[in-house]
């Protein structure tokens, strides 16, 4: 099979992006006619998903490209999660669960509100969280798979110093303004109505469970766990250590088919069931209940203790970092000082443009340098409520790029492509490790060297 990789970098930036929200959103318009127009071993390709990609595209108001490039993007997530299922590569489905809870989040906010987001769509939250989540699961393999790849990549500085030099001085990029800025977060409490009210439903379900009912049924029906609710609540074997303390704790005191009193932990509210334990590894099945975010949750103490930390800042007792790393429940950032990264590079500069958090961008343009503000909302990547403080650290100007000031997007740039060419070593070995078919429709494509019917 001879393969064309003079687009691979656009398709391998494009399969990151293949399983977003856009692409599901597009699914409400519908596609009238719907083929299967290529293979990649046992998965399939059809035309919606091409032109949901490439509507995707329109509907940011963005240029797509060719419909040839996009479906090879598609073959590269294809052959991505075949090869995961060949080398038996899989993800935990708690880590699904979270990143779902992050989507639905991220739709909420879209639309407004869940109300708004449901009249759209015409179906309840569980009925689109069902749809996304196989979408969901897969990009967490691709993920796996390109981590598995090229995830043991490194550079040297001296590498770096080299790639900038071979830049024209004539082409050296520009870079807009960029910001470091520090969050401490503080999630509001459940209510005492709303936790009142978890507590009695599960309670009840306890009930049941105990005086006969099957426990797995009743998780299928009331857990708002929808990974394991489908499985009668059933979580498999959990090494020690996996699950939250609360859930562990509960787990092990228990004996096998009783049922635990109720936990809260970060999640919600939980009843579980140990079913056996096996050396260092133990097997729960639970219902879990969560606090409604919108309407269950008081921020005022979150406030009450910001309020105090942002004193105390400001008068120097303490400084920003020493408050984040003891205070803040962003976990994510608290060890880094409250610094905020940038997910996909991990640096703690942030382009000051549109591709910023709108929260985030709208609260800095009311602030200078060095100020703290006071508590605002935020909302967690998994829906949950919180106040945040924000501390508006530096601010770059623009500027051409220069080693000094931007070693580490230079050595982004140079990682990346460090990694896509172990990447594109891999795509070309492992091309003859699996069956690949394109439609006769798209022949007058350039699809990696593929004829319209099979590998090359």
């Amino acid at each position: 099979m001879k393969i064309n990789l003079s687009y691979f970098r656009l398709m391998l930036s494009l399969a990151l992006g293949i399983l977003s929200l856009s692409s599901f959103g597009q699914g409400q318009q519908g596609i009238s006619v719907d083929k299967i127009i290529a293979r990649v071993d046992n998965y399939y390709i059809l035309r919606s998903e091409l032109e949901e990609l490439y509507q995707s595209y329109t509907a940011e108001g963005q240029r797509a490209p060719e419909r040839g490039q996009l479906l090879e993007s598609l073959i590269i997530n294809k052959m991505l999660l075949a090869k995961a299922e060949i080398d038996s590569v899989t993800v935990e489905e708690k880590d699904v669960d979270n990143q779902l809870d992050g989507r639905m989040s991220y739709m909420i906010q879209r639309f407004g509100s869940e109300k708004n987001l449901v009249e759209a769509y015409g179906k309840s939250i569980d009925a689109l969280k069902t749809e996304l989540r196989q979408q969901v699961k897969d990009q967490a393999i691709v993920e796996t798979m390109q981590q598995k790849i090229a995830g043991d990549v490194k550079i040297t500085p001296n590498e770096v110093r080299k790639f900038f030099n071979s830049i024209p001085k004539d082409s050296l990029p520009y870079i807009p303004s960029e910001v470091e800025v520090g969050h401490i977060v503080r999630m509001a409490t459940v209510t005492k109505e709303q936790r009142d009210k978890l507590r009695d439903q599960l309670l009840d379900i306890k009930k049941r469970a105990e005086g006969g009912e099957d426990f797995a049924m009743l998780a299928q029906i009331y857990s708002e766990d929808l990974g394991s609710a489908k499985n009668g609540g059933d979580l498999g074997f959990a090494k020690r250590g996996a699950m939250v303390p609360e859930f562990e704790g509960a787990a092990l005191a228990l004996k096998p088919n009783e049922i635990s009193n109720i936990v809260e932990s970060q999640y919600g509210f939980h009843l579980i069931q140990l079913l056996e334990t096996r050396g260092q590894e133990y097997h729960a099945r639970h219902v879990l209940l969560r606090p409604d975010y919108n309407r269950g949750t008081d921020v005022t103490e979150a406030i009450r203790h910001l309020d105090s930390l942002r004193i105390l800042i400001k008068v120097d007792t303490l400084t920003f970092a020493e408050a984040a790393k003891a205070n803040s429940e962003d976990k994510m950032t608290s060890d880094a000082g409250g610094l905020i990264s940038d997910p996909q590079t991990g640096i703690s500069r942030l382009s000051l443009d549109a591709s910023m958090d709108p929260a985030l961008y709208f609260a800095l343009d009311s602030m200078k340098v060095g100020d703290i503000s006071v508590p605002i909302s935020y909302r967690t990547e998994d829906g949950r409520s919180a106040m945040r403080i924000l501390w508006y650290k530096s601010r770059s100007e623009p500027h051409t790029a220069n080693l000094q000031d931007d070693f580490e997007k230079l050595a982004q740039i140079v990682l990346s492509n460090k990694k896509n060419s172990a990447l594109e070593e891999w795509f070309k070995k492992a091309a003859g490790d699996v069956f690949i078919s394109v439609d006769d429709e798209f022949k007058n494509y350039q699809i990696f060297g593929l004829t319209p019917n099979g590998n090359q």
